[in-house]
């Protein structure tokens, strides 16, 4: 079950279930986002920001990709979802629950280690094989981090062996950072814009992979046929995708304007 807690007037849904039936039936938001987790930080802020100057109530519901797009399809009920790559928007595009998308930035795969890269990690994906390192992968079924991550070593031809010798895979990019804080592996693969949110940069160093490998991944913020009110919907995409809202995104180690 969800836990809710309050900040402001921002609701917050924690965790990558479906929407309790009651809950949802009671609709206590003006206007719901299924936001993945790489994201929420930036979108907490443009929530905030939007909030105080329409007097409106936002939540945002987070959790892996795939598993908050299935809790928007069942319930029927929400305003946007934004997932952590654009391959979620085009494998669900015909089942008709989408009606526009909005770009609000970019993220790219990295590798990432401790402060300090006591292992001595290349900008290398190869790296993910060495015997000596405990390396963590997220898992392709659930979230973006792991769909995306399956994507680039498939391409090399990869995925199979790294796999099979991941130590374990996360659901998402949250675990996978935990994991490398707490000295459960020494490698992870994730998005960069996570190495670079101010409770992990100091324990955490970002190893950027060529862009010939890992290409920026654009972020659609997705309008939904269930949106009650279009219009105000509408006002949050052009916040979100305007220049406030990209400075926002900026700030939290995102890429924008690609």
């Amino acid at each position: 079950m969800f836990s809710i807690k309050r900040r402001n007037t921002l609701a917050w849904l924690a965790g990558a279930s479906l929407l309790p039936r009651t809950w949802a039936a009671e609709k206590p938001w003006d206007l719901l986002i299924y936001c993945g987790i790489t994201m929420v930080r930036p979108m907490t802020e443009i929530a905030r920001l939007f909030e105080q100057r329409e007097g409106i109530t936002i939540s945002l519901a987070q959790g892996g990709s795939e598993n908050l797009y299935q809790s928007a399809r069942k319930t029927g009920v929400g305003e946007f979802y934004l997932p952590g790559e654009p391959s979620f928007y085009f494998e669900h595009e015909k089942e008709g629950l989408f009606v526009e998308k909005v770009t609000v930035g970019y993220n790219q795969m990295s590798l990432m280690v401790a402060k300090g890269n006591p292992k001595g990690v290349k900008a290398d994906v190869r790296e993910l094989l060495r015997k000596d390192l405990v390396v963590a992968l997220g898992n392709a079924e659930s979230g973006s981090v792991g769909k995306e991550s399956k994507t680039i070593l498939d391409g090399l031809g990869l995925y199979p062996r790294i796999v099979r010798q991941a130590a374990f895979l996360s659901p998402d990019s949250r675990s996978l950072v935990n994991a490398l804080k707490q000295g459960d592996a020494d490698l992870i693969m994730n998005w960069r814009a996570v190495g670079h949110f101010p409770d992990n940069a100091p324990k955490i160093d970002v190893i950027d992979l060529p862009v010939s490998i890992a290409r920026p991944q654009p972020l659609y913020l997705i309008l939904l046929k269930s949106a009650r009110n279009p219009a105000l919907a509408r006002r949050f995409s052009r916040l979100a995708s305007g220049p406030e809202g990209q400075a926002i995104f900026r700030k939290h180690g995102f890429l924008v304007g690609q």
